[in-house]
């Protein structure tokens, strides 16, 4: 290529790619009507300004100031949406069909006793899902009395199944905890059925 075409001041412009059309500046009832539908319609300020041929965010400010016509129907389509957006809030708070309840079971000892009776059973305090079946609560009772522990955790295992399939108990997690202590802690009898109890150390003394 002739490098003194690029000297040419004539032939500069025609070689730069053409630029872009820009964001209209030009204010008329009929892009003020278009662009107060979008809103109405649930557009948010920002998405409305995206949309081809809408105004940017600086000159929707100025005409604002600017056009006290434009102010009063964009108030009006603001206050329109969002009473709109309102409504449909209340919709779906009032919609409980596809609803989905979590709630969460604590318990300090590591027993059934503790985790059935007091999350699971009819009428339990907490309870605060409101589950209850009268085929689970005599599965509790079951398990409750039973000496064998092989027998009893089966009865267990029994009632997690029923409680998954009721969606009373979809097992999210299962959190895992351990207890330690230094060679010179004496006198501690670990206990079986959990690490949150038997912490009363009436025997318990340092050997160093």
């Amino acid at each position: 290529m002739n490098p003194a075409v690029f000297s040419d001041l004539q032939v500069i412009p025609q070689l730069a790619p053409p630029r872009g059309p820009g964001r209209p500046t030009l204010y008329s009832p009929e892009l003020i009507e278009e662009f107060c539908g979008l809103v109405v319609e649930g557009m948010t300020i920002n998405r409305a300004c995206e949309e081809a041929g809408m105004p940017c965010r600086r000159t929707l400010m100025t005409w604002l100031g600017k056009y006290p016509e434009f102010r009063r129907k964009y108030e009006i389509a603001v206050a329109f949406r969002n009473h709109c957006w309102m409504d449909d809030t209340v919709d779906i708070a009032d919609d409980t069909k596809s609803d989905v309840t979590i709630t969460v079971s604590e318990n300090g000892l590591d027993d059934p006793d503790q985790q059935f009776y007091e999350n699971f059973a009819c009428g339990a305090e907490r309870n605060y899902t409101g589950y209850c079946s009268a085929e689970v609560d005599q599965l509790i009772d079951q398990q409750s009395s039973e000496p064998d522990t092989g027998k009893r955790k089966q009865i267990v295992w029994e009632i997690e199944r029923k409680l998954a399939e009721d969606a009373a108990r979809p097992s999210l997690f299962f959190p895992m905890s351990a207890a330690c202590w230094q060679p010179y802690f004496k006198g501690h009898t670990m206990m079986v059925n959990g690490n949150y109890n038997g912490w009363r150390m009436e025997d318990v003394w340092l050997d160093r």
